[in-house]
């Protein structure tokens, strides 16, 4: 929480809501004049107050980023505006919704800061020892990865569909290992995590511990020169779940290797759940000890595919709705269309976009996207609209544009219009009410009509599949 000193004021609160909205319409409309309008949209008016008592006054904010980002960039304007409407000794204090984890204030005693002293194994076991459950903050989770923030998609639904089989019986499904594998910034950490809160939140595990190899492989040689490996092994092999991210990274490592090994059999023996990570499928994994790579194939083992286009796109606009920001469809779309890798490199770009458009106090566009890509991504390409395809078609066809959207019923024209339609389905994110609505205001089972038609038109006239391909051909050259 943060506090902008100011002075003593009437008390209002949910009982008075009308004058406590009133109240902050008032600091609003000084904040408002000195900012463009897309910061104004996407920073404040997600803003809502819910009391205001004993010369405070709270707000909620949507996420931590927002609160984090509101203190970095406007602190000093908010903190004068709140000074000429509510005086000089009132406080400010956010309160951060629980999309995101809370601003919290961290109290370090004595006896923490002995424990610091010891090394990790020693503090590990003293923790599990004193509860029987390791504490949450030792698991290594990160809980902002969940189930409900992950979006699913055709790139990653087996992935998911396992790890929610196996979050809710850690042990108990054929899923053991579980082994996902895919490249760089495609969520695998997130599922993996999304594993660990799940179960502890349900209460089907009591000890989760999420490691990176480098960091086990770390902790296992600090055993070794401590002279502390039956103390490191039997902390791991006291899990209920045990998530190691990375595991290329056991490559050549032969003695942490074998550790692993024995700490792989006894869980599995036991009956707990191990969910592994790697950048390749086990048995492409090079030196890597055979046995390991053998145990590795017992369970399951679920590939990550770079995100779709929906998929990518699903994952910005959840990215807004979450953070209270508006970003217009069109840009998402120009995004999700040029940003191809993987859903980090996509989410950098949306961040990107905010920060630029805030710094410069510039809208959020399509020109500032391509701005903000054209640093990031080596080919942008331009974004297809319908009107674009209707260009492209009519000059195809040799007939004014505006006819396509015109009432005729000639049928050279209702040809090219179902074509076009046709192919605004095939080749843009556009919903079937904009198509419809982009061709004179027609229903959106015009379009179905013409999808339909058109796709029988090809199964049955090579003459017409021919002319089809030209004009997908004139489209792509254009996209490129």
């Amino acid at each position: 929480m943060i506090s902008i000193a100011a002075e003593s004021t009437p008390v209002l609160s949910e009982t008075n809501t009308d004058l406590l909205i009133s109240t902050w319409k008032e600091v609003l409309s000084l904040i408002q004049p000195q900012i463009n309008s897309q910061s104004f949209k996407t920073w404040f008016e997600p803003i809502k107050p819910i009391r205001f008592e004993n010369s405070e006054l709270t707000v909620n904010v949507p996420s931590q980023f927002f609160y984090e980002w509101l203190e970095e960039h406007y602190h000093s304007l908010i903190s004068s505006a709140l000074q000429k409407i509510l005086g000089s000794t009132v406080k400010l204090t956010y309160n951060v919704l629980p999309v995101d984890e809370p601003v919290s204030t961290v109290v370090v005693s004595p006896t923490d800061l002995a424990l610091k002293q010891l090394d990790p194994v020693q503090v590990k076991l003293e923790s599990l020892e004193a509860t029987q459950q390791l504490p949450y903050e030792k698991t290594n989770l990160n809980r902002r990865y969940t189930f409900n923030n992950f979006i699913k998609g055709e790139s990653n639904q087996l992935a998911r569909a396992a790890a929610m089989a196996v979050a809710n019986n850690p042990g108990g499904t054929s899923f053991n290992p579980l082994v996902l594998y895919g490249g760089t910034g495609l969520g695998k950490t997130h599922l993996m995590q999304a594993i660990g809160n799940y179960a502890l939140e349900i209460g089907k595990a009591k000890r989760v511990m999420y490691i990176s190899s480098e960091k086990f492989t770390i902790e296992f040689i600090d055993a070794i020169r401590g002279d502390k490996t039956n103390e490191f092994s039997n902390f791991y092999r006291n899990m209920d779940i045990l998530i190691v991210d990375d595991i290329q990274f056991f490559s050549g490592k032969e003695k942490t290797q074998d550790s692993f090994f024995h700490t792989f059999n006894s869980l599995h023996q036991l009956g707990k759940q191990i969910i592994l990570s790697s950048d390749r499928p086990p048995k492409e994994l090079q030196g890597l000890d055979d046995r390991l790579i053998s145990r590795f194939q017992w369970g399951l083992t679920a590939d990550i595919q770079p995100p779709d286009l929906e998929t990518r796109t699903a994952i910005l606009r959840k990215k807004c709705d979450d953070e209270s920001v508006f970003i217009p469809d069109q840009v998402l779309d120009f995004i999700a269309a040029n940003v191809t890798s993987n859903v980090r490199e996509l989410e950098g770009c949306y961040t990107s976009l905010l920060f630029k458009a805030s710094l410069e106090g510039k809208e959020v566009d399509i020109d500032l996207a391509r701005e903000v890509l054209r640093s990031i991504v080596n080919d942008i390409k331009s974004p297809l609209t319908v009107e674009e395809i209707q260009r492209i078609v009519a000059e195809f066809y040799d007939i004014p544009n505006d006819l396509l959207r015109a009432k005729t019923r000639k049928q050279e024209i209702v040809i090219a219009r179902q074509v076009a339609m046709y192919l605004a389905k095939e080749l843009t994110n556009s919903s079937l009410k904009t198509i419809g609505l982009n061709f004179g205001g027609r229903d959106h089972s015009t379009v179905i009509h013409a999808y339909q038609t058109v796709e029988e038109q090809l199964k049955i006239d090579p003459k017409f599949r021919s002319s089809m391909e030209q004009l997908k051909r004139k489209i792509e050259i254009y996209s490129r």
